[in-house]
């Protein structure tokens, strides 16, 4: 088996060696990017193995069925190079890191109850990763990780239960910079791949193997180091561009001002990108990437601690509008009966981590008379507050106020006519509500309509 972690090998002869398949990959972790991520590898190297903890998704993946929902391209992939014999699945992380020569890690960083980072996942997997390394092996930390993590803390992992030193093997970082929707897209083509190693020969490794995954070619930085702060970088760029708008947002009241109208404009300018405020920041990157710099390395980020608290003040003041809504036709929400449109932490994508519909529906559970929740793209809403209810069905109710937290496709659907004059909180500036008979405040934009209450 052909090593790519070998800088006296002509990088052609690299090249053929991993595109023929000579060269075992294993991916661990076939998640929403995992599983995109092996399926791509399989097509340019066809010699896969993914692995995963849960045997669900195992079997699913080695009957050629795809588990990952709302990836365009990603069924049709799985099927192809299973079907082909490129892309495997298993449970077993030792025999999969025993044959892998490629050691790609795609597997969940967190943060812990005190917002400090949590990297065990990915340190417990390494442990089972390195006593399956060979010499001339390389392995791929896809995973975001605080700055230094890759030279301070995995490379002392894959050392003490491989029995190799630094030199031996190749260790990069290689962040995922990936969309959930377009995942393959972003993968292959949508822009360049950046890797950065912890010696010259893990850059190079990673810049060859990566030059073959991505049309758009690969920006190698100076050491993994590097590469970490990068990945962190375009996380929090995100967080204090939205905390921005969001707290801009709050010019639609007092002017009136459409604050959305605004960024609009002020985003022809091709170095101003304003982001759209809204009910608030989720998901699996973005509420926790901050504190992989607050909470890791001992510096103040004042900035970045701000804009995560304006951020994680959206959910209240998305509450705090419904209220001052139905405080404006002199009505009280304690007896009111409340839709909330989305649990979702963004439109058209099955995931709910630190979704801000939570505490929305929390505190909603408390304040409202009666509340509803529907989502039709997240199949399980038992960990959410209110009475579950279809969404074919709530045009047969009867609602005093709806809240749109998230913007699905399937809402631009909803026949607001059909209800009667409504309170309506559009927490997403995306989404139209169709509607000149109810009263409806959008975040951003302020009372678009008074409606007929």
């Amino acid at each position: 088996m052909s090593a790519i972690y070998d800088s006296e090998t002509p990088e052609h002869v690299r090249v053929d060696a991993f595109t023929g398949g000579d060269v075992p990959v294993a991916v661990y972790g076939l998640g929403k990017m995992g599983l995109p991520l092996a399926a791509v590898y399989a097509d340019v190297c066809s010699n896969v193995t993914g692995v995963d903890v849960d045997p669900d998704v195992v079997d699913a993946v080695q009957a050629g069925e795809c588990p990952v929902s709302g990836e365009p391209g990603l069924p049709a992939l799985v099927e192809e190079t299973v079907e082909e014999e490129t892309l495997r699945a298993t449970t077993d992380i030792d025999a999969a890191a025993a044959d892998a020569r490629i050691h790609v890690a795609i597997v969940p960083t967190l943060v812990d109850e005190r917002n400090n980072p949590d990297l065990s996942i990915l340190q417990h997997l390494l442990e089972k990763v390195g006593p399956g390394l060979d010499a001339g092996d390389t392995v791929f930390i896809e995973s975001t990780v605080p700055p230094g993590s890759c030279r301070d803390e995995l490379l002392p992992v894959l050392e003490a239960t491989s029995g190799l030193t630094r030199g031996e093997f190749g260790l990069a970082f290689c962040p995922e910079r990936t969309s959930s929707g377009r995942a393959i897209e972003d993968i292959t083509q949508s822009y360049p791949k950046v890797v950065g190693g912890i010696d010259p020969a893990s850059t190079e490794a990673a810049r060859i193997v990566y030059e073959q995954l991505n049309q758009r070619g690969v920006i190698p930085v100076d050491n993994a180091t590097t590469a970490e702060t990068v990945k962190i970088t375009e996380g929090v760029y995100r967080d204090v561009n939205i905390a921005l708008a969001n707290e801009l947002a709050a010019l639609a009241d007092p002017l009136p001002v459409d604050f959305n109208e605004v960024a609009d404009a002020a985003n022809t300018i091709p170095f101003i990108n304003v982001h759209q405020p809204g009910a608030g920041v989720g998901g699996h990157c973005i509420p926790y990437y901050p504190y992989f710099l607050i909470n890791w390395l001992d510096t103040e980020f004042p900035l970045l601690q701000t804009a995560r608290d304006v951020n994680d003040s959206m959910p209240d003041f998305t509450v705090d509008a419904l209220h001052s809504q139905f405080e404006a036709i002199g009505r009280s929400l304690d007896d009111a009966r409340v839709l909330v449109l989305g649990v979702a932490y963004r439109g058209n994508v099955a995931e709910t981590r630190a979704a801000p519909a939570k505490p929305i529906l929390e505190r909603l559970s408390r304040e409202a008379g009666e509340l509803f929740v529907t989502d039709p793209v997240i199949d399980d809403l038992s960990a959410f507050s209110g009475t579950e209810i279809e969404l074919s069905e709530i045009e047969t109710e009867q609602f005093d106020a709806v809240v749109l937290v998230t913007h699905h496709e399937e809402f631009d659907s909803i026949a607001w006519d059909s209800f009667d004059p409504l309170v309506v909180v559009n927490g997403r500036p995306s989404a139209m509500i169709n509607s000149t008979k109810h009263r409806v405040y959008t975040i951003g934009s302020g009372l678009q309509s008074r409606g007929e209450l």
